[in-house]
Order: C-alpha cells, then structure tokens, then sequence
C-alpha cells in the first residue's frame, strides 16, 4: 500500500507540473498576442513578428515568441523560449543611450544577416561575413550605428567576425538607423546566445537551435520585425 500510494503520489505531482508548465506556456503566449494587438497600428504591413519581453524592466531574461500573420490573424511560429537582452534589462522608450547596458524598447524592422558562412536557405537579404566587415559604435563618427567594410577612422567598432561564435548568425535590428541620432546608441543585433547568463550588451540573444530555424523562416518580402521591451509598456501600446 505504501509503495502504491508513492506512486500514486508521484504521478499526481508529474502531471500536475506538465499542467503547471502547460499554462506558463499559454500565458507566455497570451502575452505575446496581446502585445501584438496593443500595438495594431504600428504592425498594419508586417507578416513576420518576434515579441521578446521582460517581466522586470531591470531583468536580463526575457521571453521570446515568434508569430506569423495568417488570414489576418497572428499565429504562434516558434512557441515561448528564453533570450538574453541587455545586462541592465531594457530602457525605457525613447531613452537608450550609448553604453548604458541596456536594450532598446520599440518596433523595429529586422535588417540584413551576417553569417560566418554563406546561407543559402534563407530569405533574408544576408552577406558571409568577412574580418572587413564591422559596425561602427563611436558616437563622434561620421559612421556612428553604420556597417563599414575595411578601414576606418572610427575610435571604436564591433568587429562581425569574432573568434567566438557569438555573431555566428547575427541580424541587424534597425534601431536608431534612420535616422541615426548621436549617442543614442548602437550594433543592436539579434545574435547567438552561447554562454549563461545570456545576458548582451544591449542586443537580443537565443540558442542557436533556434535561431536556425529563424534564419529559415524569416523573409525580408513579409516585413520582419521585432517588438521588444517590457511587458507592461508593450502592452499599454507604443
């Protein structure tokens, strides 16, 4: 008898943690659809939406949700999973500053990849990346928050190329690029995450299991765009 009611025991507490994880997972997503409701106006000629959000603006995990919109209606592509965002979590909207730690809040399109070796799947405008390629991060540059290939007289710039695998696929998110406003900050990327905590300088980071299947899938014909910050202010709508 007691050997059953352990088991019995056993089995209740298992299923009551799928149930538990199952209803994360749906107010995970729940999240995301709201956010991507509240935010209509903004999101009328996008097809293709990665919604990455905090619960704690100061948090460096954030939950990231791919969608898709079909009929008109937003559909999970990739359902909840954890991305690391800047150190100091996300700066409130319009207050991103240069070396601050953390990532921007906003709706920004998603630009061109760069990857270490070609990529021949994917749909996005992409260039392998070469030890040329960097991306200027020097506010008191004529080139501040622009791709340069070669030399530059720049006093500082993220180099695309690095010995680690970090920028192995990394997406531009076009914040602060047009215009480009001294100091506000730059090189948001949407990279690998390799090493926990997964925490960035100011970009967006996921495992790369899953950003494999972001570079398939994403198509610069469908308007891919991020909508990112914490979960309070997306929801109230930017």
């Amino acid at each position: 008898m007691k050997v059953a009611t352990k088991f019995l025991v056993l089995v209740i507490t298992l299923f009551s943690s799928i149930n538990l994880q199952s209803q994360t997972t749906n107010n995970k997503i729940d999240n995301a659809l709201l956010i991507a409701k509240n935010n209509t106006s903004q999101l009328k000629n996008v097809q293709q939406l990665l919604v990455v959000y905090n619960y704690k603006p100061e948090s460096y995990t954030a939950v990231f949700v791919a969608l898709e919109k079909k009929d008109n209606k937003w559909i999970v592509k990739l359902n909840p999973i954890e991305a690391g965002i800047g150190k100091k979590g996300f700066a409130l909207p319009q207050t991103k500053i240069e070396g601050d730690g953390k990532s921007p809040t906003g709706i920004f399109k998603l630009g061109k990849l760069f990857s270490y070796k070609k990529q021949l799947t994917t749909l996005l405008e992409n260039k392998q990346t070469t030890k040329e390629d960097k991306w200027i991060d020097d506010p008191n540059s004529p080139d501040y928050n622009k791709y340069i290939s070669g030399v530059t007289n720049a006093k500082s710039y993220e180099n695309l190329l690095l010995s680690s695998d970090v920028y192995k696929y990394c997406i531009v998110i076009e914040y602060n690029t047009n215009p480009v406003v001294k100091g506000n900050g730059s090189a948001i990327f949407f990279h690998l995450a390799i090493k926990a905590p997964y925490f960035t300088a100011g970009c967006v980071a996921i495992k790369e299991e899953y950003m494999k299947l972001m570079v398939n899938w994403l198509d610069s014909k469908q308007n891919p765009t991020i909508i990112m910050g914490n979960l309070d202010v997306l929801k109230a709508g930017l």
